[in-house]
């Protein structure tokens, strides 16, 4: 222990130095500060605890940052605050903290601590306080009596009153409360006991205190976010029906303008279940269906939220809503169809709109997204409405990740609409840059596979290509090569110009790898 004290006075020595050399304190009275320091630590360090040697640990530390505070007034002086002061504070909720760890029932503790904390710590070290206390105390009613617990909230708020977590630690106690109550009665009449009490009154078991913080705290705490709050606390009680339905009610009258109003109606439409006297959904199908119901009431609500709140925030939340119902994993096509179509319908109204905030810009052009969609059309859209997803991709999904959607669409022309298609896509797009040699190299294909091969247009095809890629790739050179030799429609007499031209363009190694292949083609080997 003796060593446990030494080191904690050792902590003290740089403060207690600057107090001294800024002459704050004499050198005297820096002796006599250490040697009650060392007394009180001995106290605090012993085997056998007692709250009254915390207790005053901690009067003669904030006595000491009072006499500290007055004598800087004095002589006007300011500086190394964080050096003196600072470390005194922490070292003073260190003493705090252990005896409310000790002695967690102590209300009257946890309000000094309170009180310190309040004077001379910041509002994020008070805020934790508040957080420590109500993790032991809020959400246990039968710890202390109900007074008791009322009192230390209603303490607390005096201290604090503009926090939030206070009142809707308040708010979920008295229902707990209730609850309990309610509980206590029950049991009771199980028995056939007939107990007169005021807190078994009908308004306190319906949760009318809790209503009465309600009322109170959003007369303060403005904002849908904390009316939200004490609602979802609320509706974790079945008993407060009645309640949930005013706090639901005055959001909608309150909070009309805030788009987390809106947010919170339209989602709570999936949690409405299917109206009584209905046969509930058996199969996956069935299942699939009524959930399909319910995210189209959700929508409903947000079609009317984004007219209602026209806003980038409102939008926002709509998005979101689809977003997340998108990626949600379903083995039902039906649905998985429609939750993608609701996706890029929001997105592509909230950009018409300009309304679409730069984060989901950056969502917008997400290429899964556009690939999903485009096969979802193919399959449950006529090809009209493909084509146009194709297109609004290729506007929305730009530098290198086009080059794979281009791809796509080429591919998925010449599925559905064959080459005629396919040579049509290719000519919408053969100056959208950037693109792939792939991309050339499936209009090549596409053109041999046809019964009436054209070799000028494989020539075109080629020619493209190296436009974009003839300083890099030597297999386009030989490939190109190889068609006019092998070709029925070909001209050998072309592959020496396609030569030079190739050892003109190709640089580096691309050129030393195409006179290797060349020489070996011509030796035979390829």
């Amino acid at each position: 222990m003796a060593e446990i004290i030494q080191e904690r006075i050792e902590d003290r020595l740089p403060e207690l130095e600057q107090l001294e050399r800024i002459g704050l304190f004499s050198h005297a009275e820096i002796k006599a500060i250490i040697k009650k320091a060392s007394d009180l630590e001995y106290k605090i360090q012993r085997r056998t605890l007692f709250k009254e040697d915390f207790i005053n640990y901690v009067q003669y530390e904030i006595n000491l940052l009072e006499l500290i505070q007055r004598r800087r007034t004095r002589i006007g002086y300011s500086f190394k605050k964080d050096e003196i002061e600072n470390s005194i504070v922490h070292r003073v909720q260190g003493v705090f903290q252990r005896a409310s760890a000790k002695w967690k029932d102590d209300v009257q503790l946890w309000l000094s601590y309170v009180v310190f904390c309040k004077k001379w710590a910041t509002k994020t070290q008070l805020s934790k306080v508040f957080s420590a206390m109500l993790a032991i105390h809020s959400n246990k009613p039968d710890r202390l009596s109900s007074e008791s617990a009322r009192q230390l909230f209603l303490r607390a708020l005096r201290f604090h009153p503009q926090c939030a977590k206070l009142y809707k630690e308040y708010f979920r106690m008295e229902l707990m409360h209730a609850e309990k109550l309610r509980k206590e009665k029950e049991e009771f009449e199980k028995a056939s006991m007939d107990v007169e009490h005021p807190d078994y009154s009908e308004e306190i078991l319906k949760g009318e205190l809790a209503r009465i913080i309600y009322k109170n705290s959003v007369s303060i705490i403005k904002g849908a976010e904390f009316h939200v709050s004490l609602l979802s606390i609320a509706q974790l009680f079945d008993f407060a029906k009645d309640l949930q339905k005013e706090i639901y009610d005055d959001l909608q009258t309150l909070h009309t303008d805030d788009p987390l109003t809106w947010d919170y109606v339209a989602r709570r439409e999936l949690e409405i279940e299917s109206q009584t006297g209905e046969e509930q959904p058996t199969t996956k199908q069935a299942k699939a269906v009524e959930v399909g119901r319910k995210e189209e009431r959700c929508c409903a609500v947000y079609e009317e939220a984004v007219k209602t709140l026209p806003t980038e925030a409102m939008w926002k939340c709509y998005i979101t809503f689809c977003l997340e119902r998108f990626t949600k994993k379903s083995s039902s096509g039906f649905l998985r169809g429609k939750r993608l179509e609701r996706t890029m319908t929001s997105f592509r109204k909230a950009h018409e709109l300009k309304l679409l905030s730069e984060c989901q810009y950056k969502q917008l052009v997400c290429l899964p997204l556009w690939i999903s969609w485009a096969e979802w059309s193919e399959g449950a859209k006529s090809q009209e409405d493909t084509e146009a997803v194709f297109k609004k991709a290729l506007l929305a999904v730009i530098g290198a990740d086009s080059v794979t959607l281009k791809n796509k669409y080429l591919d998925w022309a010449y599925r559905s609409g064959g080459y005629r298609k396919a040579r049509a896509v290719f000519k919408s797009l053969q100056e959208s840059r950037p693109f792939s040699v792939e991309f050339f190299r499936k209009m090549i294909q596409f053109e041999k596979e046809q019964e009436s091969c054209n070799m000028a247009n494989i020539r075109e095809y080629y020619e493209r290509a190296l436009r974009e890629f003839g300083s890099t790739d030597s297999d386009l050179w030989m490939d190109y090569m190889k068609e006019e030799l092998n070709h029925p429609l070909g001209r050998p007499e072309n592959c020496g110009q396609i030569y030079w031209r190739a050892m003109k363009m190709l640089q580096g190694e691309s050129a030393e790898a195409f006179v290797a292949k060349h020489a070996m083609h011509q030796t035979g080997h390829l």
